[in-house]
């Protein structure tokens, strides 16, 4: 009986920007030869040609591409196109296998070797290369978003650095610096000097219009009342860098927004409701589909939580068994779940007195009683993490929306100074 490693030859991909070298082996982990060719489709049928030529006899062809997502996503596609088995050999377990050989050299033919080995050595394990265009969409789309938004932040922290020279209490009059209202006066008026014969009927007119009539005569009189002479040297330079940095702040809002239109028709390609869930909105929603891909590659809320992080570690020896928090699995997707569980565990309103209105009775109850039943306040968020990976899991799996709790009838909490 044929063993089915046997009916393999086996070849490991290294791919980069310009070139890819594959590296082909027999069962016994006996290298067959080397390919070295350019990354460009037009060359993919000539490196086909020549790796029937490695193949050994009786054998069929098998693809380990570490990346199938960014340089190696085209081959992954030929080859899949053309009918070859193409597997997944996960970054993580080829930077193992480089590290167990003991390598003093890092090179793409060493590389492509070790892409080799895994693939080999966890033959049956190792997904096929499954290439989901709309997925792959959505996750450019949402990293581009997410570059826009670490920008912005960026921006603002600039553009707060110069404010507090210009205007040192800013923020008793701007809580929010990019707000409509506030990038609106800072772009007009980027420090003091340039307010000079300013009328307070001529600002309030500035600004009522952006802040939709929150700003009037009385935020434009405390403006002015409460300016003071921060003038130096070379201030209209300073005044430009202001001007420039709110625009840029402006454009990445634009594209953020346009962004965030692309994702909510994206989602409806889908046919996803995790917005149906209160706390869940577009970008949220998109980035944790993202994260997941198909959710046919988990069988169980239990896979999918593994993916996560989320699922505790058990190590065990003997008569001791002990769990700790997993650190590893998905960040990216840990930290979605987090965010979700901190959020719908909350409850909204003013902080310093009134009451407040939960807004999710049955999260914020589970995680209130896991912390009678013990557990401290993060592990009561990990249990909520926990519960709402079964909710998105099925959602997800079944394609059905999530049943909020009705408003109406939720708790009031009465907050004591």
């Amino acid at each position: 009986m044929v063993h089915p490693k046997m009916q393999y030859t086996y070849i490991g991909i290294d791919s980069h920007k310009d070139t890819h070298t594959a590296y082909f082996m027999d069962f016994l982990f006996e290298k067959l030869g080397e390919i070295s060719f350019d990354n460009r489709p037009s060359k993919f049928e000539a490196f086909l040609s020549d790796a029937l030529k490695l193949r050994q006899d009786g054998t069929r062809l098998l693809f380990g591409l570490e990346d199938i997502s960014a340089y190696g996503r085209t081959l992954a596609i030929f080859l899949k196109d053309n009918g070859l088995a193409v597997k997944h050999t996960n970054a993580l377990l080829v930077a193992r296998e480089r590290k167990n050989q003991s390598a003093t050299e890092k090179t793409d033919s060493f590389d492509a070797q070790c892409a080799a080995r895994v693939l080999l050595s966890k033959f049956s394990e190792l997904p096929d290369a499954e290439i989901h265009d709309r997925y792959w969409v959505l996750r450019t789309l949402v990293v581009r978003r997410t570059s826009l938004v670490n920008n912005k932040t960026a921006l603002k922290h600039q553009l707060h650095n110069l404010l507090t020279q210009h205007y040192p209490n800013y923020r008793n009059y701007f809580t929010c610096i990019d707000g409509n209202g506030s990038l609106t006066f800072f772009m007009k008026y980027p420090s003091p000097s340039t307010l000079e014969g300013v009328t307070v009927e001529g600002l309030a007119e500035l600004l009522r219009k952006p802040s939709r009539g929150a700003f009037g005569e009385a935020k434009a009189r405390e403006i002015l009342e409460s300016l003071e002479d921060t003038t130096v040297h070379l201030q209209e330079m300073r005044d430009e860098t202001v001007r420039s940095i709110i625009r840029n702040i402006q454009f990445n809002m634009d594209e953020i927004e346009q962004l965030e239109k692309s994702l909510a028709k994206l989602l409806t390609e889908f046919g996803c409701t995790l917005t149906s869930m209160t706390g869940v909105e577009v970008p949220t929603a998109a980035q944790m589909l993202s994260c997941i891909g198909d959710i046919r590659r988990f069988s169980t809320p239990a896979k999918l939580a593994k993916y996560a992080g989320i699922a505790p570690i058990t190590y065990a020896s003997g008569k001791k068994d002990t769990k700790f928090s997993n650190q590893r699995g998905n960040r990216e997707l840990n930290s979605l779940f987090y965010g979700l569980a901190v959020r719908l565990v909350s409850n909204t309103g003013s902080p310093t007195g009134g009451t407040r209105k939960i807004i999710n009775p049955f999260f914020y109850n589970y995680y209130h009683r896991k912390q009678a039943e013990g557990k401290t306040k993060r592990q009561g968020l990990k249990c909520v993490q926990r519960r709402l990976v079964n909710i998105i899991w099925h959602m997800l799996a079944n394609n059905v929306e999530y049943e909020n709790p009705p408003m109406d009838d939720l708790p009031k909490i009465t907050i004591v100074d």
